[in-house]
C-alpha cells in the first residue's frame, strides 16, 4: 500500500534533485530514504528515477507518479483544512462589496448581526453603484442585484427580485397611464446614470408566456447615480422609475407609488452572492461560508414575496387600443 510519506519522499527528491537533500528536508537517513525508495519501487515493480552518482531524473512512470502524487497531498490538505476549520471559531478578515441602496438597507444590518454571532470575524463593507473587479479591490464577495456573465466568478442567488415601472399617483393623474412600453418614450423617465448623457434604455420583458420582451429608449429631465435619488424624485411626483421591488414595495403598499404596465418587468434583477474564481486547491475560508449562509437565510423570505407572486400570477399582457 502506498502511504501519504511515499508521495511526500518522491516529491521532495524532485524538489531536491538527490536523495541526500531530500533526506536532510525530511530529517531522515540517507540510508532510510534509499531503502524506503527501493520499497516503493519494487512494490510498483516499476523504477521511478534513473539515479547515478550525479543525477536523479524522473523516468516517464515516475512522472505520472510525481504528477499525481501532487494532486493527492493537496487533496489530503484541503481536507485537513475543511476538517480543522469545522472545528474552530471562524477568525480573519472579509471585504464584501454591495450595491449602495440594497448594501445600506440590507447587508449593513446582516453584517452586523453575523459579526455579533462570530465575533473573530472582521468585516468591512464597500458600498458602490457599479460592480467593482473582485480581484483587483481584493473582495471577498459582492452583493449585486444582477448576476455578471463572467463565467469564472462564482455566483449563488440568494433572493428573488423584479425591477418595476413605477410612479406616484399625482404625476399619472397629470401625465397620464402608459399602456404600453412604447409609452414611455412620451413621458419624463427618471434615470439612474453613471456618465452618459445618450437617452436610458429599458428592457422590459413580458411576464406572460410567449410575450416578448420590448426595449424603449427613455429621457427625462432629471437623473442621477444614486437609486436612491432617483426613488426619492419618483415619489415626489417627478416622473416615472424603472426600479427595484425591495426598494418601493412598501411604497406600492402604502399607495405612494403606483405600478406601471403590471404585465412588464425587468427580470435580471435577482440578489446574488457573488465570489472570485478559486482554483480546487484553495478551500473556501469557513468565514466566507457561513457569510453566504448567513445572508441566504436573511434573504429567505424578503417582504416583497408577495409582489413576485402577483407578478407571476398576471394573465399577460393587454392589446393595445
Amino acid at each position: 500500500m502506498i502511504e501519504r510519506e511515499d508521495l511526500r519522499l518522491v516529491l521532495q527528491a524532485v524538489a531536491e534533485g538527490s536523495l541526500a537533500g531530500a533526506a536532510r528536508s525530511l530529517d531522515l537517513a540517507p540510508p532510510a530514504v534509499t531503502k524506503r525508495l527501493a520499497a516503493l519501487e519494487a512494490r510498483l515493480k516499476q523504477r521511478l528515477f534513473h539515479r547515478t552518482t550525479r543525477s536523479l531524473q524522473l523516468t516517464p512512470e515516475g512522472e505520472a507518479f510525481a504528477a499525481k502524487a501532487r494532486v493527492l497531498l493537496d487533496g489530503f490538505a484541503q481536507l485537513e483544512h475543511e476538517l480543522n476549520e469545522r472545528l474552530a471559531e471562524p477568525r480573519g478578515l472579509l471585504r464584501v462589496c454591495a450595491s449602495l441602496g440594497f448594501g445600506r438597507a440590507w447587508v449593513a444590518p446582516a453584517l452586523a448581526r453575523f459579526q455579533a454571532l462570530h465575533p473573530g470575524v472582521e468585516l468591512q463593507l464597500h458600498l458602490s453603484e457599479q460592480l467593482p473587479d473582485l480581484e483587483a479591490g481584493h473582495f471577498d464577495a459582492v452583493v449585486w442585484l444582477w448576476r455578471p456573465q463572467r463565467g469564472e466568478l462564482r455566483s449563488r442567488r440568494l433572493a428573488a427580485n423584479r425591477r418595476i415601472v413605477v410612479g406616484a399617483p399625482s404625476y399619472l393623474k397629470s401625465a397620464g397611464v402608459p399602456q404600453q412600453p412604447a409609452d414611455l418614450a412620451q413621458h419624463q423617465c427618471l434615470v439612474v446614470r453613471e456618465h452618459s448623457d445618450r437617452p436610458a434604455l429599458w428592457r422590459l420583458d413580458a411576464l406572460a408566456r410567449g410575450g416578448s420582451a420590448q426595449s424603449v429608449r427613455v429621457r427625462g429631465a432629471l437623473s442621477s447615480n444614486s437609486g436612491e435619488v432617483v426613488r426619492d424624485w419618483a415619489l415626489a411626483g417627478a416622473g416615472l422609475m424603472l426600479r427595484s421591488l425591495w426598494d418601493v414595495h412598501e411604497h406600492l403598499a402604502s399607495g405612494r407609488l403606483a405600478h406601471v404596465l403590471p404585465d412588464y418587468a425587468m427580470l435580471d434583477a435577482d440578489i446574488h452572492f457573488i465570489t472570485p474564481p478559486r482554483s480546487a486547491s484553495q478551500p473556501v475560508p469557513k468565514r466566507l461560508r457561513l457569510l453566504q449562509e448567513h445572508l441566504a437565510r436573511a434573504l429567505a423570505d424578503p417582504p416583497w414575496t408577495p409582489w413576485l407572486t402577483r407578478l407571476s400570477a398576471r394573465p399577460g399582457p393587454r392589446p393595445r387600443r
